[in-house]
């Protein structure tokens, strides 16, 4: 099974494991006695606070692993290391955690892309539009919503052309929304499989372009009634618990309905994976794991709990 979250040629950080068992509370004589000292938890918890595994999730880890000791269950490493693990995939599995991507019953797909500038958002969709070919889909459909960063157009459009994806664009300063609508449109009348649209980045502090954001996700509906049928958010993994205030903001706009998490250092920050689900209750579907074509994984809660505990 190839790294998920780590690249080939990448440098190791040193796992959250290895991090964890610096506390000493690994010591296997002293965990045969039950000794999981309550200094020891704090620090094991000042350690998942800094993995951005968040306070909400990190509590519920910290006091599984104190009962878990208290009853004598967790007496050797691989029972405390499994006793993580375990309780970060039962995190990213509770409430709403399908990672299955919502497909229509009946053609096309839309598929509306969030989030902010410099997350990934257009990359993603070139990405997403070549697996869904890889999948099966014959006919895919991207539209550039994004009018007014300068070249935007032109940069999802050999996106598309990479993935094999009919392109909807327009000329700067066009309405956002007619572009989405006129996208979906294009999709209907060419018998697309699915269609893609594409959005400009926008900071979650501003009411104006969140706005146009509502404004788009409503057009869309118009045109294609239950559509679009997701809206993927656009997360950078390497900007910490700020991701969890994103989210929370771009979720309060439109009803999202999957996270796209990009940038994702398992070693490190993975655990911010862990705080957006927890904060939104929306699923993760896929992780940016690169710039390549196929650089997009789906999302799997086993999978990604072993990569955040690390070796």
């Amino acid at each position: 099974m190839p790294r998920l979250i780590r690249r080939p040629g990448d440098v190791p950080a040193r796992s959250l494991w290895q991090r964890v068992r610096d506390v000493a509370l690994m010591d296997v004589a002293v965990l045969a006695k039950g000794g999981v000292s309550a200094g020891s938890l704090e620090r094991v918890e000042e350690i998942l606070l800094e993995a951005d595994l968040g306070v909400a999730t990190t509590m519920q880890l910290v006091a599984e692993l104190e009962r878990l000791a208290k009853l004598g269950k967790i007496r050797t490493e691989p029972e405390f290391r499994e006793a993580l693990r375990s309780g970060i995939e039962a995190s990213l599995r509770a409430g709403n955690s399908d990672p299955a991507l919502r497909l229509s019953a009946s053609a096309p797909t839309v598929i509306l892309v969030i989030g902010v500038n410099g997350a990934g958002k257009t990359t993603f969709v070139g990405k997403l539009a070549a697996r869904l070919r890889h999948a099966g889909m014959k006919k895919i459909v991207i539209g550039a919503a994004d009018t007014f960063r300068a070249g935007a157009v032109d940069q999802l459009r050999q996106w598309s052309d990479r993935a094999g994806a009919e392109f909807v664009g327009a000329r700067a300063g066009t309405d956002p929304a007619s572009v989405a609508f006129e996208t979906v449109d294009a999709a209907i009348t060419r018998g697309a499989d699915a269609a893609i649209v594409d959005t400009a980045g926008r900071l979650h502090t501003s009411d104006a372009l969140l706005d146009e954001m509502r404004k788009i996700h409503r057009v869309i509906g118009k045109r294609l009634s239950g559509a679009p049928h997701e809206t993927l958010l656009v997360l950078d993994g390497t900007i910490g618990q700020n991701a969890v205030a994103q989210a929370s903001t771009f979720s309060s706009a439109v009803p999202v309905t999957g996270i796209v998490m990009n940038k994702v250092d398992g070693s490190a920050r993975g655990g911010i994976v862990v705080a957006v689900h927890q904060a939104l209750d929306v699923p993760v579907k896929f992780l940016g794991v690169g710039e390549k074509l196929d650089d997009l994984i789906p999302f799997d809660p086993a999978e990604f709990a072993r990569e955040v505990i690390g070796d």
